[in-house]
C-alpha cells in the first residue's frame, strides 16, 4: 500500500470514529435531556396526585350530623343546622359557589332531577347547600340561589331551598361528618373535591347517597321516600322500595333482580292456575251437556 493510500484510510478511519463519537454524545446528551424532563414532569406531578389522594366521597350511612352546628344562610344571618331539620328529610350537598364548573352542575343536576317529582321542597323535604370555601359570602350564596331557583322554575318553593356559607371549623366538622373530603389547590386557588350528594333523615342521620352531577328522579324520590321513614310519597312509591335496593357502591338504586323474579314466576303460575282452572271448568261443563250441544 503506498504512503498515500495509508494516509487516506487513517484519515477516513479517524473520521468515523470521530462521527461515532459525536453521535454516542448526542444519545448521551439527549438521553439526559429525557431523564431530567421525565424528573421535572414527576416532581410537577407529585403534587398533583397528592392532592386527588385526598380526595372522596365516603359514605357514612347511619352517621348523626351535628346539627348544633352555626352557618349563615344567603341573607348573611346566623343558622343552625338543627332549624333546618326536625319534620322532613333533608338532601345535603357540599359545594362552594366560585367553583367554575362542577359545583354548578351539581345543583343545576339536583334541580332538573326534583323537577318532574311531585314532592315539593319547603313542604315535602329541605334542600341545603353548604360551601367548603370559608371565602364564600352571603352575596355569592344569593346569587347561587337565584340560579338554581331559575333553573329548578317551580314558584312557591324558594323556602325549601337554603345556601349556607361558613367559618373553617364547621365547615370542616360537617364535611368529615357526611364523609365529604376535599383539598385547596395552591397553584389556581380551586377546591379539588368529588360530585354528589347526601339525603338524611328528618333527625340528622344519613340515608342515602347519591353520586355524580346527573341524578334520575327516580332515585331522588325513593331516597326522599325511605329517608322519610315513609311520611312522604304515595302507597306506588312505597312498593317501588320493594322492587329497587339502594347499591351503596353505585350511590344509585338497581332492580332487585331476585324480587323482580320471584314476583314474575308468582303472577306465571297464577295465570297458568287461572287458565287451567277455567279450562277444566269449560270441560266439565261440556260433559253434562245432552247430544246435540244445546243445554
Amino acid at each position: 500500500m503506498s504512503a498515500l493510500g495509508f494516509r487516506c484510510r487513517a484519515a477516513a478511519l479517524g473520521g468515523l470514529v470521530a462521527l461515532g463519537a459525536g453521535a454516542a454524545a448526542e444519545a448521551q446528551f439527549m438521553t439526559g435531556k429525557r431523564v431530567e424532563r421525565d424528573r421535572l414532569a414527576a416532581e410537577a406531578a407529585t403534587p398533583a396526585r397528592q392532592l386527588v389522594e385526598r380526595v372522596g366521597f365516603d359514605q357514612n350511612l347511619g352517621a348523626e350530623l351535628p346539627l348544633e352546628l352555626v352557618f349563615r344562610d344567603e341573607a348573611g344571618g346566623e343558622v343552625r343546622l338543627a332549624e333546618l331539620f326536625g319534620t322532613r328529610p333533608v338532601v345535603l350537598a357540599l359545594v362552594y359557589y366560585r367553583c367554575p364548573v362542577l359545583c354548578t352542575l351539581v345543583e343545576r343536576g339536583l334541580a332538573s332531577g326534583l323537577k318532574p317529582l311531585d314532592l315539593e321542597p319547603g313542604r315535602d323535604f329541605q334542600v341545603i347547600f353548604v360551601s367548603i370555601d370559608p371565602t364564600d359570602s352571603a352575596e355569592t350564596a344569593a346569587a347561587r340561589r337565584g340560579d338554581v331557583l331559575e333553573h329548578y322554575g317551580r314558584e312557591g318553593t324558594a323556602r325549601g331551598w337554603h345556601f349556607l356559607t361558613g367559618d373553617p371549623e364547621p365547615i370542616a366538622r360537617l364535611a368529615d361528618a357526611v364523609g365529604f373530603r376535599y383539598a385547596l389547590d395552591p397553584a389556581s386557588g380551586q377546591y379539588a373535591h368529588a360530585a354528589g350528594l347526601a339525603v338524611a333523615t328528618p333527625d340528622g342521620r344519613l340515608s342515602r347517597y347519591l353520586y355524580g352531577v346527573d341524578y334520575a328522579p327516580r332515585d331522588l324520590k325513593l331516597a326522599l321516600v325511605e329517608s322519610s321513614n315513609g311520611t312522604i310519597g304515595s302507597a306506588i312509591d312505597k312498593a317501588l322500595l320493594v322492587c329497587f335496593r339502594y347499591d351503596a357502591a353505585l350511590g344509585k338504586y338497581t332492580a332487585a333482580t331476585m324480587v323482580l323474579l320471584r314476583i314474575g314466576a308468582t303472577l306465571t303460575v297464577l295465570a297458568l292456575g287461572a287458565f287451567l282452572f277455567f279450562a277444566l271448568r269449560r270441560e266439565r261443563r261440556d260433559r253434562r251437556l245432552p247430544a246435540g250441544g244445546i243445554a
